[in-house]
């Protein structure tokens, strides 16, 4: 799994907004990135404004 939102997202869109794939969608309590259509530019995580994005490696 390449980037996942942390319970530190604040829901704020910034990370929606910029998403050139139409990776993430707003969940209930927090952002959702879809694995499958993430291109894993890291946009994502530079725009978020609460560092609640990380980058998970498979190992």
């Amino acid at each position: 799994m390449p980037y996942i939102v942390t319970s530190e997202c604040l829901l704020c869109g910034a990370c929606i907004s910029g998403c050139d794939s139409d990776a993430i969608t707003e969940g209930e309590t927090q952002a959702i990135i879809d694995v499958e259509i993430c291109i894993e530019c890291g946009t994502c995580k530079s725009n978020c404004p609460s560092d609640a994005i990380i980058f998970e490696n498979e190992d």
